[in-house]
């Protein structure tokens, strides 16, 4: 049974095995489809020619082949949503899909790598293929996509002279490490072996960062060892230092870039003057930050540059073509002379929403594809089911001060140190340490602050310091023989792009009172991942410091639900112990979702950590709030 003959089969509700034979008829698509995709890969026994150049085309196993694709996070989607989100995506009409690998999300510390459950990657790819969908895959070891740390894993940065993304001996030697973890699952579902990859991405952007061709080759040489055989090529925007620094002689070169595609395509035929011209990331809507506005793009707009670069035989490949979410600290941060931390959403305003929603962005495009390559002719996707609204008010309380030694457990060091040092990841770190008196007021200042401080003196509240405002401090005075001095760092996601990577969390540098550095310090790494040693009680009159409250939300049946904090100001929250992510009064977003998979039918604990005032109630909504 050849690949087409296997999709007619497949559509008309039969599953099929690998060999090709039809075991059963009469299923649902999305079980066939999920069955079919664990089941193994399509077509293993064959071998294909898979995806080559020739000319200013590419040839799919001998055959012209326009890819029209789009990007989606597995490490952003619930994967219980995966096979619901993939197809929306070719219910647009997209022929391929494109995901990143977040090294981060696999191997959060050094040692074994996981790929199950939630980072089961080879589950995500055969589900993507089971659905006559060709993958491409960007492995990095670098992601950039306003991940925490453009993907590289915390404990990198434990080690303070290694040099990043570069021909780093200690760098490399981790890399390679990595590589020799996740490659082994990508390998057995190349275009080759009958899986769907078609091609893999050699780094990521290389050259708005570097210009070490060295270190490109290097990873190339990896991926060949690794029986990475698939089309390799090299993304970059278009000005010309990026191209020269981002690109390997003899790899395909790409484009990534918004808005009309004729400047760009010309300085990437300027530089490549052979070979398919591909825009690897279209960039069809853009992220948020915290306390600024939520962008939106023209979808008439967008669709009629899309049928541009289709129309002259260009590839596509839609950056986002499916909108996800920042759950816990993965959501990273942009530096422009001053830090910008992104927020929980990234819907990132993509024709497929956040929440699965099937925007006037996603019916623009599907016309214009529809003009270029078959649709699929199934009804679309209907919009998954939402929850009811309701209000809630917090029932108890616990105060993060007074949980510190249930949330971890206290070092003594000399200076402080940031968190990567101490060999915690994610979360908060608290430091303290004592002054003694008297003294008169003089003005504290923190070195190498990541990202903001909260300032305690003897149990008081006195301030907040700002990464972005360094020579800003607070005033304080020890009138006795000491006071205890408390800074609650509230560390959010490490710069994900550009020069300033090299991201610390915590405190990487001295506590300054006046001119004199403080020393002797006790310090609580809290990454915040159990919540069970809470001790809740009742909830204090007044708000003290930060604080976690709980509540619970009841449902009839677990549906898509969007939850707000009404005059909260700035915190966390979890649901059912799942850490959903950063809400701030500052906005765009003003709620954030909570997929079906998530809730359970009755009782939801809902827990929220807030940092600077509270509210008093929890509000359940249907429908989203990014501003």
């Amino acid at each position: 049974m050849d690949r087409r003959e296997f999709l007619r089969t497949a559509a008309a509700g039969c599953t099929v095995a690998a060999s090709g034979s039809v075991i059963s008829c009469g299923d649902t698509p999305a079980a066939l489809a999920e069955r079919t995709a664990l089941a193994g890969t399509i077509g293993a026994n064959a071998r294909r020619a898979g995806l080559t150049v020739e000319g200013d085309h590419f040839l799919l196993d001998g055959e012209r082949f326009q890819i029209i694709g789009g990007a989606i996070h597995y490490f952003r989607i619930h994967p219980d949503q995966w096979l619901d989100r993939l197809q929306r995506l070719r219910a647009m009409g997209l022929n391929t899909i494109e995901t990143y690998v977040a090294w981060n999300f696999h191997q959060p510390t050094p040692g074994d790598a996981d790929f199950t459950g939630w980072r089961d990657l080879g589950r995500f790819i055969r589900l993507a293929g089971s659905l006559g969908l060709k993958v491409v895959v960007r492995p990095g070891p670098y992601i950039c996509a306003e991940w925490d740390f453009g993907g590289l894993p915390a404990w990198l940065l434990a080690n303070s002279k290694i040099q990043l993304r570069c021909s780093d001996p200690e760098y490399e030697k981790a890399l390679d490490q990595w590589f020799d973890k996740l490659l082994p699952h990508l390998a057995p579902l190349q275009w080759g072996a009958g899986g769907p990859i078609i091609a893999v991405q050699i780094e990521n952007e290389y050259g708005s960062f570097g210009n070490d061709q060295t270190h490109l080759k290097h990873i190339e040489g990896v991926l060949r060892r690794h029986g990475i055989d698939s089309l390799l090529f090299c993304s970059n925007g278009t000005y010309d230092w990026m191209l020269r620094g981002g690109n390997l002689p003899g790899v395909l070169a790409t484009a990534n870039f918004s808005g009309d595609p004729t400047g760009d395509f010309e300085a990437l035929r300027k530089f490549q003057p052979n070979g398919p011209l591909w825009c690897t990331e279209y960039w069809d809507g853009w992220f948020d930050h915290w306390g600024e506005g939520h962008h939106r793009t023209d979808p008439t707009e967008t669709a009629a540059m899309v049928d541009k670069m289709l129309a002259m035989g260009a590839s596509v490949n839609l950056y986002m073509a499916a909108g996800s979410s920042n759950f816990g600290f993965w959501a990273g941060a942009n530096y422009d002379g001053h830090y910008q931390s992104t927020i929980t959403s990234y819907d990132y305003d993509s024709p497929v929403g956040e929440a699965g929603e099937l925007t006037q962005k996603f019916t623009k495009l599907r016309e214009v594809i529809g003009k270029y390559a078959p649709l699929p002719t199934d009804p679309l996707p209907e919009l998954p089911p939402r929850l009811a609204a309701q209000t809630v008010a917090v029932r108890s309380a616990a105060t993060l001060f007074g949980a510190l030694d249930r949330l971890g457990h206290a070092v003594h060091r000399g200076a402080p140190v940031p968190m990567e040092q101490l060999g915690q990841a994610y979360g908060m770190i608290h430091y303290r340490t004592r002054i003694q008196g008297p003294r008169t007021k003089a003005t504290l200042t923190i070195q190498g602050l990541a990202d903001w401080a909260l300032v305690y003196l003897d149990g008081k509240f006195v301030g907040r310091l700002d990464r972005n405002t360094p020579k800003v401090g607070v005033d304080i005075a020890v009138p006795g023989e000491a006071s205890q001095l408390d800074l609650l760092v509230d560390c959010h996601g490490r710069i994900n792009f550009g020069s300033n990577n090299r991201d610390p969390k915590g405190i990487n540098g001295n506590v300054l009172l006046g001119a004199q550095a403080l020393f002797g310090w006790d310090i609580w790494p809290l990454p915040l991942d159990n919540l069970d040693p809470l001790q809740f009680g009742a909830i204090p009159a007044s708000f003290t410091g930060p604080t976690f409250y709980r509540t619970s939300l009841s449902i009839p049946r677990p549906a898509d639900g969007f939850l707000a904090f009404p005059n909260w100001k700035k915190g966390m929250v979890w649901l059912n112990g799942f850490l959903l992510g950063r809400y701030w009064d500052r906005g765009p977003q003003r709620r954030l979702y909570a997929p079906a998979p998530l809730w359970k039918a009755g009782r939801n604990d809902v827990v929220l950590l807030e940092l600077h005032g509270a509210g008093s109630q929890v509000a359940l909504h249907g429908e989203p709030d990014l501003g």
